[in-house]
């Protein structure tokens, strides 16, 4: 009689390690990718065909409703698709039609919190307004320019001849990608935590009308004011005016960016 027992319990005690195992190999992947990793965000709004992958070379798959985003992520939209991130400890990160980017940089400490994103291609909109006592920025990297923003609202359309950067709201500070050496905007460099870092501030100059269009080339961090906008080329040279904003409001992306922004509002109140 004994034998029989001691053969049960050794049986049960073996099975332990198989059904951990059994349990691990069950687990949803991005519970075993996002180990170790920084929270970017959450998919708060996806609309159409928005796709993401974790590194260069991963496989593309659709983005669901709450689904966690993660430094090192890619994120692409196709013909009439958009996204909304809501970032993690406040703010919205909005992603327009035919976009493609890498989220880079996201750090939260305390009352500080920085985060970045490279865009290859496309536009984004930034809606980041940091609360009392809060430090929050905010930049975008696209192949001509970086904007980094401190708690404000702006948009950002990145192509590879030619980026422009809009703001709504607040301030933006600007620089030529090409002269910005703080980071790629690739993880793991620009200091730690991945991305790129923001200018010093004695660096920032208050915006000018440039005397021609392309003519100056942006060396140095500008900062611009509620309604300006500033076209950068590939070559660093650059354009800094005041955009019709009654014409720039009856854009699809635009208008949508409003509603979602007018909704936070509310739900804020």
């Amino acid at each position: 009689m004994i034998l029989p027992i001691s053969r049960r319990t050794h049986r049960r005690r073996s099975a332990a390690p198989t059904l951990a195992l059994l349990w691990i190999l069950l687990l949803p992947a991005g519970a075993l990718y996002s180990q170790g990793r920084q929270l970017f965000g959450k998919i708060s709004f996806p609309l159409g065909d928005v796709q993401s992958r974790l590194g260069a070379d991963g496989n593309w798959s659709k983005v669901g409703l709450n689904q966690e985003m993660f430094v090192g992520d890619f994120l692409k939209t196709a013909a009439k698709s958009r996204a909304e991130i809501t970032l993690r400890g406040g703010g919205k990160f909005r992603i327009g039609e035919n976009t493609q980017l890498e989220l880079t940089k996201a750090r939260v400490e305390g009352l500080k919190k920085d985060f970045g994103a490279t865009v290859t291609r496309g536009q984004v909109w930034v809606a980041a307004r940091a609360a009392f006592g809060e430090t929050k920025n905010v930049a975008v990297r696209t192949p001509t320019a970086v904007a980094a923003i401190r708690g404000t609202t702006y948009r950002a359309v990145a192509d590879s001849a030619m980026s422009s950067i809009l703001l709504y709201d607040g301030e933006v500070d600007v620089i030529g990608a090409s002269a910005d050496q703080s980071g790629q905007g690739q993880q793991g460099q620009g200091g730690p935590g991945g991305g790129f870092s923001i200018g010093p501030p004695q660096e920032v100059a208050a915006p000018e009308q440039v005397p021609g269009p392309f003519e100056v080339s942006l060396d140095d961090w500008i900062r611009l004011v509620a309604g300006m906008q500033v076209n950068v080329r590939a070559d660093g040279r650059y354009e800094l005016f005041e955009f019709d904003q009654e014409a720039d409001a009856q854009l699809p992306f635009v208008r949508w960016n409003v509603e979602r922004d007018s909704l936070d509002a509310v739900g804020q109140q």
